[in-house]
């Protein structure tokens, strides 16, 4: 006899205690989504720039950026010359003479979508030239840390404070005149036994200082940085100064935020053998908003030589890594590392040699080439953010920020679209699979692309989302008005 669509079932467990072990297990998912709550939806710079605290001005910013144009202007005058100096995808395509570039870049500029059909190479390097120097020109800086550690070094005692008064001061100022960059901090030195009261003082000067100049008010985005964490009682220590200093300056409850530079293996992994990253973020008692690689400190503590102390050697991997595991979905943001190699030419003055010149040009466009690679490796492995030491790293940042997006584009307007019309059912474009996990994923390509000024909303709009649904950051959220819940 066959089963009707009617024919209840009855459950042979009991109901009491299959609901006591429901309940139990309600409260554990609870639990985990406070712990685990998804990426934020805060914007987050696409690099950090640092400097030490005696250099600081309250028109930093407005000067890194004037640097940044000169480098470009001086050794990538055009889309072409900047394409190949990074190795753009098809740059050997592109012409080399300085006519046959102008009249290919009067054809762009007259019709982009025509020459994109023909010769997309060129509508790349050219659309990616224009979006760069135009970010140089609006927002160079996105984020900057003012330096008391390994870019400042060990001064005495009443210099040091004067720079914490000076560098506060400034602090001030390009508060009162709007000439901070969107994100600011400082970075103290490490709590070690030698260090700790230095670092502490300097903290306490400095924040001191810089909120009686602003009559009690932080920048926006303001942060500390605390570099070489050996043992969560060093994060411990931080949040109850940071307690503290807030109590003494009348700010809210946690108004200061954190930030931890992994730059140790006791970072990674703990005398006990645990996973040290959560922990550590534990301890911040929810100061804690990023966690920053620190790739030098970090490889000589693994004895690697200085010679193969590089963004890309297999223990950096290892490292963004384990920090990826630890604390993916937790909302705190990952940054990478820094490439100490220079795009500075070795002869300066005025009066140089054609061969000077010539050389100059090798060794900037040999350490731009070694900056964007670091930076697509750092991107590719789903770290958005790095370090950058010199605004002439500045044009391969954004140049390797806006190629990221620009290439991925297509199929991630595809995938999107497709997403979006399923409504989260698993959908298979090409031979890429979506299931509804990805959708999150697959909007903040997006969010982050147009966040920086890689792609525009306007370009976002052919995945068939609204201005107001981009805007709107959650994919639960435009999933659930479509289907009008």
């Amino acid at each position: 006899m066959s089963q009707t669509a009617s024919t209840v079932v009855p459950m042979s467990l009991p109901v009491d205690r299959t609901q006591t072990i429901l309940d139990s297990l309600q409260q554990a998912n609870a639990a985990a989504t406070v712990i685990y709550p998804g990426e934020s939806d805060a914007r987050q710079p696409v690099h950090t720039v640092y400097g030490g605290a005696h250099l600081f001005k309250s028109d930093s910013a407005k000067k890194i950026g004037a640097l940044s144009r000169r480098s470009l202007t001086e050794y990538g005058p055009n889309f072409a010359t900047f394409a190949k100096a990074i190795g753009l995808t098809g740059a050997e395509t592109l012409p080399e003479t300085a006519e046959v570039i102008a009249v290919l870049e009067s054809q762009l500029t007259k019709n982009a979508d025509g020459v994109r059909e023909s010769n997309p190479a060129a509508w790349l390097a050219h659309t990616l030239y224009r979006r760069v120097t135009e970010k140089l020109s609006r927002e160079a800086l996105e984020d900057f840390r003012i330096d008391f550690e390994d870019g400042y070094g060990n001064r005495p005692d009443a210099e040091e404070d004067g720079h914490a008064v000076s560098a506060a001061e400034e602090v001030a100022k390009g508060f009162a005149d709007q000439t901070l960059p969107p994100f600011l901090g400082i970075r103290i030195k490490p709590f070690t036994e030698e260090l700790n009261r230095r670092s502490i003082r300097t903290m306490d000067i400095f924040v001191t200082t810089m909120l009686q100049r602003t009559g009690g008010k932080l920048p926006a985005n303001f942060i500390i940085t605390l570099p070489k964490i050996t043992v969560v009682e060093q994060v411990t220590a931080m949040v109850e100064l940071l307690e503290i200093l807030e109590a003494k300056n009348n700010l809210a409850p946690k108004s200061i935020m954190l930030e931890l530079m992994v730059e140790t293996t006791q970072s990674i992994i703990n005398h006990k053998g645990e996973s040290a990253l959560p922990i550590l973020v534990a301890a911040g008692r929810g100061r804690v908003t990023g966690a920053h690689f620190g790739t030098y400190d970090y490889t000589a503590g693994c004895n690697i030589t200085a010679a193969y102390q590089t963004m890309d050697h297999p223990a950096c991997d290892f490292a963004r890594h384990m920090m990826q595991v630890a604390l993916a979905g937790t909302g705190i943001m990952l940054s990478d590392g820094a490439t100490n190699v220079m795009p500075i030419g070795p002869h300066r003055g005025e009066g140089l040699t054609s061969e000077q010149l010539h050389e100059n040009r090798q060794v900037v466009h040999r350490a731009w080439k070694l900056h964007y690679d670091h930076c697509q490796h750092s991107l590719k492995h789903a770290y958005y953010q790095g370090w950058d030491l010199h605004p002439a790293q500045l044009p391969t940042r954004y140049a390797a920020v806006f190629a990221f997006f620009l290439e991925g584009l297509p199929a991630a307007s595809a995938r999107l679209k497709n997403f979006v019309e399923k409504a989260a059912q698993a959908t298979l474009v090409g031979d890429v699979f979506d299931d509804a996990a990805t959708g999150q994923g697959l909007l903040n390509f997006f969010l982050r692309g147009i966040n920086c000024g890689a792609i525009t909303e306007e370009e976002a709009l052919v995945t068939g989302l609204t201005l107001d649904e981009l805007r709107g950051r959650s994919f639960v959220k435009i999933l659930n008005s479509r289907r009008g819940l």
